[in-house]
């Protein structure tokens, strides 16, 4: 059995995306694979109004999901650092929430946190050793460029670690 799993990194100036592809093994012999179905990241230009950069994600999601197809997709939940840019993130996030409503795909949401546990067994790991565990897990023989698109990945997995 196949999973497509979209993870997302929602942002308003780059929102990173990862796609896995999970094949559940058919016996105990054999164990379950992933691999990267495509990373990247929707890229809005910086001094563009905001109602612009926001239809450029929900115009560049909708293409996404018709080419990617997931199963489920798994978002970054929302993390409060700068009061600016929550703001700004959560516009992003609810632009994605939409799209995902539109198409009925579902979703979960992991704090940066879980994500962190999930790939290294620690809630307080650095960016390089959680980027290490994606490039480690999807067999990539560099860590996957830009960040957001790392971070995306990292969050896809998550999910297929849950599943």
């Amino acid at each position: 059995m196949e999973k497509r799993i979209l993870g997302l990194d929602p942002g308003l100036a780059i929102l990173g995306f990862g796609a896995v592809l999970c094949k559940a093994s058919q016996g105990r012999e054999q164990p379950e694979v992933v691999s990267t179905l495509d990373f990247g990241v929707i890229q809005t230009p910086a001094h563009t109004d905001t109602g612009d950069r926001l239809c450029m994600i929900y115009d560049d999601l909708h293409s996404l999901l018709e080419i990617v197809k997931p199963d489920l997709v798994s978002i970054e939940k929302l993390f409060f650092y700068k009061m600016g840019n929550t703001i700004a993130v959560a516009q992003a996030r609810g632009v994605v929430m939409l799209v995902l409503a539109q198409y009925r795909v579902p979703f979960v949401e992991f704090t940066p946190a879980q994500v962190k546990q999930a790939l290294t067994g620690y809630g307080n790991a650095d960016k390089k050793e959680v980027q290490e565990a994606v490039a480690r897990e999807l067999n990539l023989p560099t860590i996957p460029r830009p960040d957001d698109a790392a971070d995306a990945l990292a969050i896809a997995l998550a999910a297929w670690f849950q599943c």
